[in-house]
């Protein structure tokens, strides 16, 4: 007996010396035994935090008592106050934390020093806020839901120039940063070709290859310009009425891509110099917070906001789901956070119903090259790294957006016949 208890106690000794030299076998970032972990980078103290905070309750709300493979799924937020050395710094830390990707991230400038970082760790980015180029395809692991700048302002540039507005009475107020060079980016695709924009083309590529943010972009194309976090308007201003005055011409639509507050204050601005501009803002903006900001100025009409997502009236199930998911805290950008906590739990689930262990890479491949339907959204990835091109044009009113009519241009267009008052 004593023999044979001497050599179970030897062969459990080499067993354990052997398992000891061989490899160890690691589980993924993010997931444990108990445990989901999405990490996500967003504006939830700064003053574009409406943002931030409207993406974390979509998300979080999506994802809510959701468990996958026994786990439970969680969403770990950091707070950047949409500034790209703050954002470096949650990253690095949600990295520390062993997130098993990035989902929801607010933002162009930050995304422009975040995706780096997480290509570095071959760390997934899904569903990020931002219509920029540099995730389209991008570098990096990256995984969209919306639509891009490129496509919301060429759908609303394409509905003026059909409705009398001439390419050359195409004007921008942007965001000085590469959020606001996106959109830029957007214009001038949506302007290619077009009769008589030789010039403004020129001018618009001399704005395009300045480096950096906030360098002067003012005074050289039809384009004004503001810095991020800010809210000053007048220097933006002056820089489209001076193309007005050296290229005897008129501004009709003004692409706005920017932040709720700045955007609001720069109309405010421009109406009280009655300006009778017709203005747009893509999706970013922040639909919720624009028109309650728009309230506060007492401004009426004349506004167009494009928006990636549905309307908040659609019958589809994933827009009531969510309606009833968030309740007061339901809007535009909740939505597309709500959309984006669905994406990842389709793509989960999917490794869950095959059986396969949740890793970066298996989950990629749920998304990569595939079709499929998201509560009666249409997700189509075979093509490019973006499941949807769903834009939709709205207009605004005090109450609410609402969907853009047809006639609204020629309401808009007729007019236009205020002289602006000389500036003070």
């Amino acid at each position: 007996m004593k023999s044979k208890n001497k050599m179970y106690v030897t062969i459990a000794g080499i067993l354990s010396l052997l398992s000891s030299l061989l490899p160890s076998v690691q589980a993924e970032d993010g997931v444990t035994d108990t445990e989901i972990i999405i990490g996500g980078v967003l504006d939830l103290e700064g003053r574009s935090s409406g943002l931030g905070l409207g993406m974390k309750a979509g998300i979080e709300a999506a994802l809510q008592n959701q468990t996958v493979a026994g786990r439970k799924v969680r969403f770990l937020p950091a707070n950047d106050s949409y500034t790209p050395d703050k954002a470096v710094a949650a990253t690095q830390q949600l990295i520390e934390q062993k997130v098993l990707l990035f989902a929801g991230n607010v933002g162009t400038p930050t995304a422009k020093v975040v995706l780096p970082l997480l290509e570095a760790q071959q760390i997934p980015a899904v569903g990020f806020f931002t219509g920029a180029g540099l995730l389209r395809p991008g570098k990096g692991d990256i995984i969209n839901f919306r639509a891009s700048y490129v496509q919301e302002t060429k759908r609303v540039i394409d509905a003026a120039l059909q409705n009398g507005v001439k390419p050359t009475e195409v004007c921008a107020y942007v965001q000085n940063d590469a959020y606001g060079m996106a959109g830029v980016q957007g214009i001038k695709e949506a302007l290619q070709g077009k009769e008589g924009t030789a010039e403004t083309l020129a001018a618009i590529d001399k704005v395009l290859t300045l480096q950096g943010d906030d360098v002067p972009r003012n005074g050289i194309a039809p384009i004004g310009a503001y810095t991020r976090n800010t809210f000053i308007a007048r220097e933006g201003y002056d820089s489209l009425k001076a193309w007005e005055t050296s290229h005897n011409t008129r501004c009709k639509l003004i692409v706005s891509v920017g932040t709720y507050e700045a955007i609001a204050r720069f109309i405010a601005y421009a109406n009280s110099k009655a300006e009778p501009w017709i203005f747009s803002a893509v999706s970013f903006t922040g639909a919720d917070d624009f028109r309650k900001t728009l309230n506060k100025f007492t401004i009426k009409d004349r506004i167009i906001m494009t928006q990636v997502v549905p309307l908040p009236d659609s019958e589809l199930p994933i827009v009531q789901e969510a309606r009833n998911t968030l309740g007061k805290d339901y809007g535009y950008v909740s939505q597309e956070g709500y959309i984006v906590g669905k994406l990842l739990l389709h793509g989960l689930r999917k490794l869950e119903t095959d059986n396969k262990p949740i890793t970066r890479a298996n989950l990629l491949t749920t998304f990569k090259g595939q079709q499929f339907d998201l509560g009666g959204l249409n997700m189509n990835f075979t093509n490019d790294n973006q499941g949807s091109d769903f834009v939709v044009m709205t207009q605004y009113s005090p109450d609410k957006w609402q969907a853009l009519q047809d006639s609204a241009w020629k309401t808009w267009l007729a007019p236009q016949q205020k002289t602006p008052q000389a500036d003070k």
